[in-house]
């Protein structure tokens, strides 16, 4: 089997300055989904990652997490919002 990722290409969308502040709560929603369903399936924080014991480091809030991580976070959540500009969509804020 081979897969060949084709994302919507984005290279030309730049996000408008008032999505920055969107990005970064995406961002962080992101975090807690994901920690949501570790919980869920029996995940507990562990200072290294374990699979086995099902133990995480990432199992803490978002603004305790190393800037890595939520650099990765980030790009996940900018990524988002540009795919949906890509698309021809509008993003604004209800009035």
């Amino acid at each position: 089997m081979s897969y060949d990722p084709k994302p919507i290409e984005t290279t030309a969308v730049n996000l408008p300055p008032e999505l920055l502040e969107l990005t970064e709560r995406l961002a962080e929603n992101a975090h807690d989904l994901w920690a949501v369903q570790r919980l869920k399936d029996g995940w507990t924080f562990g200072p290294q990652r374990d699979d086995k014991a099902k133990k995480h480091p990432c199992l803490i809030p978002y603004a305790q997490l190393p800037e890595s991580e939520k650099e990765y976070d980030r790009k996940m959540a900018m990524g988002t919002l540009k795919a949906i500009l890509a698309a021809g969509y509008r993003i604004s804020a209800a009035a």
